[in-house]
């Protein structure tokens, strides 16, 4: 749970001649992590693909190219069988696919240039002149362009090359004809409205109208878009007809030029290869069993070392462990003799040197916990040799965020939304987000009936906390609660406080391995400043200079009545030399700063990370009273609301405003006397902002107190003991969805 599976180390060993069939075996079980070598060993060279890979790779493109042109999907098939000459059916489905696809490229095309005349004589259907009397003169220049009419006429009458002209307009298309002079350019006009902001459109060549010549393209559009539909509808007819086929297919292929690429990460001679991976330990007897059963006696299993857990450097190793050396030569050996010895220990098992990777990481968390396992791989995957901190995000998580949302209504649709997720979103990451949610949601409902609260309104209260004195719990809005609000914010450090010291102990047994003392003055260290720093905050030590709500939130006329009105300082030391006294959580703390300066004097000046890092909590009190406003904004619109003369506040749902002057007289103060009460008008305007209000409060859930909350995790929590960066456990091997009895 709080650490990955166990790895082992194994070794496979024996000659090429049985490779294929070792190889064939180890993908069927889809279980090793293959490790690569890096050609280290003397004698031993990286292998070579086998024979057809490179033919299987060219199909395998070929089938996810026809893929892509027939938008073939996973779901598109069911499980079956691939009969013999299927390279035949590949290559006529190719050759009636890529035929149909070129043709509709060019219709493609096709259509795009209609378009494109479409659009260049549109602007002349705005002239209303015939296209036949825009072109073909000789003693005169016309242009037809797009721009302010005014400019074109003043630059065009400004101009020294043309002594008379005409336009003609239509909207902002304006045909310009102009007489030049007889010194006049090529293009008079042209050179006229050089400064001017116009855009050029060329003359169709074409006799007809502009009316007629859209029609026509109107018409051969249509025909070519009649003719790529029949082209898509008979593409569909494939793509339904083949789509299982070629899933089946592409899976076939994928497993064969996996098989056929692997010997690339083996290390391999003339005769034998050495391959070697990690495999959950639990599965190595299934792995032996297997390759006993494929090959015989004629390869070398080994099972080289069981990874065990150390932080700081690579993986320690149990007893199997060969140490990762070479065998020493005796002082009379020659270093040829050396090398032909290491090569034969390698070739007979193994047993000389391994290939020095770390085991990837298999994250081993129950059942409930698993959402929250793409929360951690977010930041980056485990080391194997570190905690998995995914069962404290589990316990915590959830509970951050319904503590800041705390309401019955919002946590059943977050629960029905993570519920949708998880049930019909085919996808591993969204489903697991969708389990977060649940759980997220689930918190955000108890709370809710904690604070008695379900879509703002203090409904539930009334109903399930009849009987029980101190519930529902106030969130703080009301001037005769304000006393919860810095309640709140106390809850808020006081969970700050028990999360960090859950980070520095974490991070305290993870530095045991390098000894107690190692760990006592890098961890403990913290732990004590921690405690000392916070224990004196809320003694009566300095009382007067320290905030009164510290000894008020649970004194027993607090809002949380426990009796707790602060420590008394443990007592008080006497610094030798100095003459002022000390409390002993003071004292602890002093004692926890001097170990940090001894051990890792750098850090030193982060020593008040302590105080700063609990405070970061208090955000969580800060979105529970922000978000419980924004709820009593949209409600306080809706329904309307007053105050009581004992300061409480009460929405007007069942009674109209002039119940409060009849009932309290001037006592109690009306806020708002609410849409609902203020007619039909506003009765449905307030519906639309009852419904979006919410809708607005409800997202920004998820963007405030769910990031803020992933917040306090990541760089809160995390930083005190995880590092990341582990790899991922990719087994070499392939899930079958779509071959049976392959």
């Amino acid at each position: 749970m709080l650490r990955p599976e166990r790895m082992s180390k194994v070794s496979v060993t024996g000659s090429r001649g049985v490779m294929p069939t070792v190889i064939e075996t180890i993908h069927g079980l889809n279980l090793v992590h293959l490790s690569d070598y890096d050609g280290s060993w003397e004698g031993f060279d990286n292998g070579n693909p086998i024979a057809g890979a490179d033919q299987a790779s060219e199909k395998l493109v070929t089938v996810r190219a026809l893929q892509s042109t027939l938008d073939v999907s996973a779901d598109d098939a069911e499980p079956g069988s691939i009969d013999e000459g299927w390279e035949a059916q590949l290559e006529e489905i190719r050759t009636r696919v890529n035929e149909l696809d070129d043709r509709r490229g060019e219709i493609t095309n096709e259509l795009r240039q209609v378009d494109e005349k479409i659009d260049r004589v549109a602007p002349f259907a705005e002239l209303g002149i015939d296209l036949d009397l825009l072109s073909g003169y000789e003693s005169v220049d016309v242009v037809v362009v797009e721009g302010n009419v005014d400019a074109i006429d003043d630059a065009v009458g400004a101009s020294d090359e043309i002594r008379a002209f005409e336009t003609f307009t239509g909207g902002d298309v304006v045909a310009v004809v102009a007489a030049p002079t007889e010194d006049a350019g090529e293009a008079p006009i042209d050179d006229a409205l050089v400064g001017v902001d116009v855009t050029r459109h060329e003359v169709p060549e074409t006799e007809q109208s502009p009316e007629a010549y859209v029609a026509e393209l109107e018409d051969e559009k249509q025909s070519l878009e009649s003719r790529r539909d029949e082209i898509d509808t008979e593409l569909e007819e494939i793509k339904q007809a083949e789509a299982d086929f070629l899933l089946r297919v592409e899976e076939h292929l994928t497993m064969e030029v996996q098989q056929a690429e692997a010997p690339l990460q083996f290390a391999t001679t003339d005769r034998a290869f050495v391959s070697e991976g990690w495999i959950p330990t639990g599965d190595y007897d299934r792995l032996v069993a297997a390759l006993n059963d494929a090959v015989g006696d004629s390869v070398e299993i080994e099972e080289l070392e069981r990874a065990d857990y150390d932080r700081h450097g690579a993986h320690a190793h149990t007893e199997t462990d060969l140490e990762g050396t070479q065998p020493a030569a005796d002082e009379d050996e020659s270093p040829a003799d050396a090398d032909e010895q290491q090569q034969k220990a390698v070739t007979d098992g193994g047993s000389a040197v391994t290939m020095g990777d770390e085991p990837p990481t298999v994250q081993d968390n129950p059942g409930p916990a698993k959402p929250f396992e793409v929360l951690v791989q977010a930041v980056s995957m485990p080391k194997y040799s570190e905690f998995d901190p995914t069962i404290f995000l589990f316990l915590t998580f959830p509970l951050f965020f319904g503590f800041m949302i705390g309401d019955a209504g919002y946590g059943i649709i977050y629960m029905a939304i993570g519920g949708y997720m998880v049930t019909q979103v085919d996808n591993d990451a969204i489903s697991s987000l969708g389990g977060v949610a649940v759980w997220a949601g689930l918190f955000t409902t108890i709370f809710g009936f904690v604070y008695g609260e379900i879509f703002g309104l203090h409904v539930l209260g009334a109903v399930v906390w009849s009987n029980v004195e101190l519930l529902p719990l106030n969130k703080g809005l009301e001037p005769a609660a304000a006393d919860f609000a810095l309640g709140w914010m106390v809850i808020s450090v006081l969970a700050g406080i028990l999360h960090l010291n859950i980070g520095y102990i974490l991070d305290f047994f993870e530095n045991l391995s390098h000894g107690f003392k190692d760990a006592l003055f890098h961890s403990g260290s913290w732990i004590l400043m921690l405690n000392g720093i916070w224990i004196w905050i809320f003694s009566t030590q300095g009382e007067a200079a320290k905030p009164d709500f510290l000894f008020e939130t649970f004194a027993s006329g607090g809002p949380f009545p426990i009796g707790f009105t602060g420590f008394s300082g443990l007592g008080l030391f006497t610094v030798p030399g100095l003459g002022f006294e000390l409390t002993a959580p003071l004292l602890m703390f002093l004692i926890g700063l001097v170990m940090l300066i001894v051990s890792e004097p750098v850090e030193a000046v982060e020593a008040l990370d302590v105080v700063v890092n609990v405070f970061s909590y208090t955000r969580m009190g800060a979105v529970l009273l922000a978000k419980a406003g924004m709820a009593f904004v949209v409600n306080l619109l809706f329904f309307g609301a007053y105050e009581d003369p004992n300061g409480e506040f009460h929405f007007l749902r069942t009674h109209e405003p002039s119940y409060v002057a009849e009932h309290y007289g001037e006592g109690a103060e009306v806020v708002f006397n609410g849409l609902m009460h203020s007619g039909t008008a506003a009765l449905l305007g307030g519906l639309v902002i009852l419904v979006l209000g919410h809708v607005v409060v409800l997202a920004l859930g998820v963007t405030s107190a769910g990031l803020q909350a992933v917040r306090l995790e990541y760089v809160e929590f995390f930083n005190k003991f995880y590092e990341g960066g582990g790899e991922n456990y990719e087994p070499f091997g392939t899930d079958r969805n779509h071959i049976e009895d392959y």
